[in-house]
């Protein structure tokens, strides 16, 4: 039988999750508190209907603990912390996502009106509040990215950051390799401000625009 998994790490404290609801149907989800601002080193695994009702393989065998599915001492400040970050996230959402949606619009926009060919990926789909993937037509992302060291962003999705090919989920929402390899991703959070915006753009717009003057020269 197979079974649903998801790694929600970029989902929780972003959007709502009902466990109980349809629209989360899942077996198992994956947690990690520093992507909520909590202790690195810490998370957790949801198991519908209790820890035994899959198989699932210990990384760590010795006292038994967490079920037989972790053995070794628990992290309690990373717990205690990890919980609390949730709770703030739990508190916040609402207002915190209405204020980075519109954060991320304004972002969008801005960078738009100056630079038309740019491809906003997913904008009209259900998406994040926080996340802009964002396609820079005839643009080196590696170089872009060298090119802003003000700003932080990364290349393909969170995960594959790094990875000499482009991102695979890029690619199968319908990319080019060429178009994937043109794509960077900002993500906007809780500290994130209006001011912080207005400079990215303008950084942003200065760098793709001495990029496309190279490009067109060579």
């Amino acid at each position: 039988m197979k079974r649903c998994i998801c790694d929600a790490a970029q989902a929780v404290g972003k959007i709502p999750i009902d466990l109980t609801s349809q629209d989360w149907s899942v077996d198992l989800l994956s947690i990690s508190a520093h992507k909520l601002y909590g202790p690195k080193g810490v998370g957790a695994l949801f198991i519908r209907n209790g820890p035994h009702s899959y198989h699932i393989e210990p990384l760590l065998y010795g006292g038994g603990q967490e079920s037989g599915l972790r053995s070794g001492t628990a992290n309690v400040p990373g717990i205690v912390g990890f919980g609390e970050a949730c709770r703030i996230c739990k508190a916040e959402l609402e207002e915190e996502s209405r204020r980075i949606t519109g954060l991320r619009d304004s972002f969008e926009q801005a960078l738009l009106a100056t630079l038309p060919s740019l491809k906003i990926n997913a904008r009209r789909g259900p998406r994040l509040p926080n996340t802009s993937s964002l396609t820079f037509p005839g643009i080196d992302a590696d170089a872009l990215l060298l090119s802003l060291p003000e700003v932080m962003m990364g290349t393909g999705s969170a995960c594959s950051s790094g990875a000499p090919e482009p991102s695979h989920v890029l690619l199968a929402m319908g990319l080019s390799r060429a178009e994937a390899s043109s794509t960077v991703r900002a993500s906007l959070g809780r500290f994130t401000t209006a001011s912080q915006i207005e400079r990215a753009t303008k950084l942003i717009v200065a760098a793709v625009q001495k990029l496309s003057g190279s490009s067109s020269s060579s």
